[in-house]
């Protein structure tokens, strides 16, 4: 099984990353979480190997993004992939609205500079294609970040393969993060895409909030090899594909070095074939 991913211009990265979206809690504009925890988590995973964070200007909003600044400051000698999103703004629980306004999106990606501490962003994802707005308008101004050296790398966010066919005719797309886990399969089609293109697939959502323990045939292999139902869901993953990236987020340091841990199981390919009826 392929461990890392290589983005090119010198970025090759583990393939099991972290996500920040659960680090701030469920409040907005304001940290419902305890942030020395949320700084211990991110430093945790970085020494286990994890060189793979991705975050985004709206969860908190930015309080993760301040969380990742401060871990980074604190592991100066670790290179880390850093990937960011813009374009999806926050109301509330719940509340997500897109806003592709080339003026919007030059300031957020300004915004998830000063807020990670960075010169450069290595991966920028626009969190949601606008629909209200062209797509040659928003990627448009990506590209001029882009070319001013303020983002490496541009990818997208929940989108279909005739979206990204027409992004990729404005400026080069890297990566897709699409929802997708071992129940959840419905942008297959976009993975076998990816696959072909060998766009890195970063799937949302990969551990279905716990819903995977239910089933039995999950348990029984998770038992073989003294696991949890998420490690063994995320080494299915890694098996799947060698371009999909999984980001599994977490609050609790020891579920995060555990979630790492999934890297080591090597599934055979019949337990493979057993998880794939999962549905």
């Amino acid at each position: 099984m392929e461990k890392f991913f290589d983005f090119g211009n010198g970025l090759k990265v583990n393939r099991l990353g972290y996500g920040t979206m659960q680090l701030p809690g469920k409040g907005v504009w304001g940290p419902a979480t305890d942030v020395n925890n949320a700084v211990e988590v991110i430093t945790t995973v970085i020494d286990h190997g994890a060189d793979f964070i991705d975050t985004a200007d709206s969860y908190g909003p930015f309080f993760a993004n301040l969380y990742l600044k401060e871990a980074l400051k604190q592991r100066p000698n670790k290179n880390v992939m850093v990937a960011t999103k813009v374009g999806f703004t926050r109301q509330g629980p719940g509340q997500w609205t897109p806003n592709g306004r080339p003026d919007y999106l030059r300031q957020q990606v300004e915004l998830n500079l000063f807020s990670l501490g960075l010169k450069q962003i290595d991966l920028l994802q626009l969190h949601r294609i606008d629909k209200t707005v062209p797509l040659e308008d928003q990627l448009g101004v990506l590209k001029e970040l882009q070319n001013e050296g303020k983002i490496k790398h541009i990818g997208l966010s929940q989108v279909s393969i005739s979206e990204i066919q027409a992004a990729q005719k404005i400026v080069p797309i890297v990566s897709v993060q699409n929802r997708y886990n071992l129940i959840d399969r419905a942008d297959e089609d976009v993975l076998k895409f990816a696959e072909e293109k060998h766009l890195a697939f970063i799937p949302w959502f990969p551990l279905a909030t716990g819903k995977l323990s239910e089933d039995g045939r999950l348990l029984k292999i998770a038992d073989k090899y003294g696991a949890s139902p998420s490690q063994i869901a995320l080494a299915w993953l890694l098996k799947k594909s060698p371009v999909i990236m999984p980001i599994p987020g977490t609050k609790s340091k020891e579920h995060a070095v555990q979630n790492l841990k999934a890297a080591e199981i090597e599934l055979t390919d019949a337990e493979f074939k057993e998880l794939e009826n999962i549905k």
